[in-house]
């Protein structure tokens, strides 16, 4: 059996659900199974036709501009997006695992955009959720597993959380590696 490769999923939207609104970006970090980060993918999508933009999100994104503005350099049609990260997923030199944070948000709009533009989902039909995955090492109510209850050990310092896909897919990365050697004992 192959072993598992951990890919943090990260994403930037202009709205809450997938179809109706667009995903912005994508960022993705793999992970084998002793940790190491060994390889990264990322692209800005064009935004989906006839997609609206909710007015919550749009908000955030107009406090926050430049990071917007990130998410609208170099974008692609979502239909070569998807199929190029179906290739680096394939690529990978193991059984792909997707994660995310939250679980819910990210990948549906991975699986969404995966199923829509490709016909199938590489990642298969499910993700783990980091902050399940927290609550159970945590020992805390859902609601409390949250990143300002995380032990200091999780964290990576050298990287910070920017709203730009990648660096966050990494960042979490990065600390779902340290979640899963806290629950497998390794430290």
């Amino acid at each position: 059996m192959k072993q598992e490769i951990y890919i943090s999923l990260d994403i930037e939207t202009d709205g809450p659900i997938p179809g109706v609104y667009s995903m912005l970006s994508l960022g993705a970090a793999a992970f084998d199974h002793t940790g190491a980060e060994i390889s990264t993918w990322y692209a800005n999508f064009d935004l989906l036709p006839g997609a609206e933009q909710h007015p919550d999100t749009m908000k955030f994104w107009r406090d926050n501009q430049s990071y917007y503005d990130i998410t609208r350099v170099d974008t692609h049609a979502p239909d070569l997006a998807m199929m190029d990260f179906t290739k680096w997923v394939q690529s990978l030199p193991g059984a792909p695992v997707a994660v995310a944070a939250p679980a819910g948000f990210d990948f549906t709009f991975v699986y969404w955009y995966l199923v829509k533009f490709t016909g199938n989902s590489v990642l298969s039909f499910s993700c783990v959720d980091m902050k399940t995955l927290a609550m159970s090492l945590l020992n805390k109510p859902y609601k409390q597993s949250t990143k300002r209850n995380y032990p200091k050990h999780w964290f990576a310092a050298d990287l910070p959380h920017t709203h730009h896909a990648l660096d966050d897919a990494r960042e979490q990365g990065h600390l779902f590696m340290n979640m899963l050697k806290d629950l497998r004992n390794d430290i």
